[in-house]
């Protein structure tokens, strides 16, 4: 028996392991398989709601944020960072506004169509037409990318595709795009840890506690996320990364 009375957000054992294994998944999310987590963001709000999952899983991204930084922490390329990031806060006091006018059940339609826009962007800059790297180095590719990746980090934690589509598009090799999308989000997900608890009111002590509960979680998928990074090889480790945004983009209108 739990010294905790954590009613209000599990009544059963399918709600502990819906969001154990949620858990699992974000940590081996932010050590390397980037676009998993998203699959997390409408399982979180199909078992505890909209709003409240976004609440309980802020706190469990911040956690995986700082093992994918420890480990990564080298293999950051921060001029990247430093172009999204701007932008990526300008998303989020957007998302809070575009919150009072979108019903709650439109949101996953919205970011599903945001991510798969990313992603034809990102296959129209591959193209072998001798313009591969005009649309990738316009003035407004970085922050158009981290307007888009604020607004869906704030509205439902689901800005891992976001920002894989565009670190891919960068051409970043995988350590180096681990180790940017590790710094990214740890420095977003903690700007706007304040304005989940003071503007949208969705995480409590009691809720933070329950996160804490998830940290061995977290922790196995790590390490799961770290290995298989390293059996992943280079092309192998794009072809999952797109194979996952995809299916988690598509995950969202269902």
């Amino acid at each position: 028996m739990f010294l905790f009375d954590f009613g209000e957000y599990v009544t059963g054992w399918q709600d502990w392991v819906a969001l154990g294994v949620c858990a699992v998944l974000v940590g081996m999310s932010k050590t390397g398989i980037q676009g998993i987590n998203t699959i997390v963001a409408p399982v979180l709000a199909l078992v505890f709601g909209g709003k409240p999952s976004t609440g309980l899983l802020l706190p469990i991204l911040c956690m995986a944020d700082l093992i994918g930084v420890a480990y990564y922490r080298r293999h950051a390329e921060w001029k990247y960072i430093l172009k999204l990031l701007p932008a990526a806060v300008v998303g989020f006091f957007v998302a809070i506004a575009v919150d009072r006018f979108v019903p709650d059940d439109k949101f996953r339609l919205l970011i599903g169509g945001s991510i798969l826009i990313s992603l034809g962007a990102m296959f129209w800059s591959e193209r072998g037409n001798g313009r591969s790297g005009q649309l990738t180095s316009s003035w407004w590719f970085s922050p158009a990318f981290g307007l888009l990746g604020g607004f869906t980090t704030m509205i439902a934690n689901a800005a891992g595709p976001v920002m894989g589509t565009y670190l891919l598009s960068m051409r970043l090799p995988k350590y180096a795009f681990v180790g940017t999308a590790a710094w990214f989000f740890l420095i977003v997900n903690y700007l706007k840890f304040p304005l989940q608890i003071f503007v949208w009111h969705n995480i409590s002590g009691k809720s933070l506690l329950l996160d804490v509960m998830m940290l061995p979680m977290i922790g196995v998928g790590a390490v799961i996320g770290i290995r298989l990074v390293r059996r992943l090889p280079e092309k192998g480790f794009r072809n999952v990364i797109i194979g996952l945004t995809l299916l988690s983009a598509l995950l969202l209108f269902f």
